[in-house]
């Protein structure tokens, strides 16, 4: 798309003001209206259908994350990215499960924001660092019965990875760092880094994020 078309819902004015400031930089980002709340974000809508409604959490009438699950019921064309100051469980997985595609924290920066809201508007996900860990946490336990872990068909093994690969794989998955690997497995913790490094090089994935959601996907834990 050539042109973003953004809604903001936040109670704060301030914050509002500073994110269009922001965005008032940007030629391929318009914010073509903005709302105090849930309920507010729900009417505008009604009017204007952007391409991302960018929203925080907590706020009067309806909060966010109804706010999110009423979206995606009945404007399922427009994307939504949560911005907040919370970086607890509690709200990233009620948010994920309400069917936000994307988190953010509002201490990001400008760099990161923008990206955020091309990678949602586009289609994808975007969770920030913390709360991809959080996402994750709740893969390892797992929580796979809700939408935190999107449950996708078993396919087969395209990787061939080794015994000693799918070993490595879970321990990573645990949050492991490789001296715990290195103890588990009763091997050197330079042989646990190599390990690590080409299970990550095989699967092609750049962080644990994507590397448990490409396990998942292809059932290799």
């Amino acid at each position: 798309m050539d042109i973003i078309n953004v809604v903001l819902a936040d109670d704060h004015v301030l914050v509002r003001d500073g994110i269009k400031a922001l965005l008032e930089d940007q030629s391929g980002i318009v914010v073509i209206d903005e709302a105090s709340n849930g309920k507010e974000a729900l009417e505008v809508l009604a009017r204007n259908k952007p391409h991302v409604l960018i929203i925080d959490i907590r706020m009067p009438e309806m909060n966010g994350i109804e706010a999110v699950r009423e979206v995606n019921k009945i404007y399922t064309d427009v994307r939504t990215l949560v911005l907040s100051m919370h970086d607890s469980e509690e709200y990233v997985v009620q948010a994920i499960q309400a069917g936000a595609d994307g988190y953010l924290l509002k201490g990001a920066s400008k760099e990161e924001f923008l990206k955020a809201i091309h990678k949602v508007a586009s289609g994808g996900k975007y969770f920030t660092g913390d709360v991809s860990a959080i996402i994750m946490n709740n893969f390892v336990n797992g929580n796979t019965n809700s939408a935190v872990v999107p449950k996708t068909e078993i396919k087969e093994d395209p990787f061939k990875l080794t015994k000693r690969e799918k070993q490595i794989l879970n321990l990573v998955l645990q949050l492991k760092n490789n001296k715990d690997i290195a103890d588990e497995l009763k091997i050197s913790k330079r042989t646990a880094e190599v390990h690590r490094f080409n299970l990550m090089k095989k699967l092609d994935v750049k962080n644990l994020m994507e590397l448990s959601n490409k396990a998942k996907e292809f059932g290799l834990v």
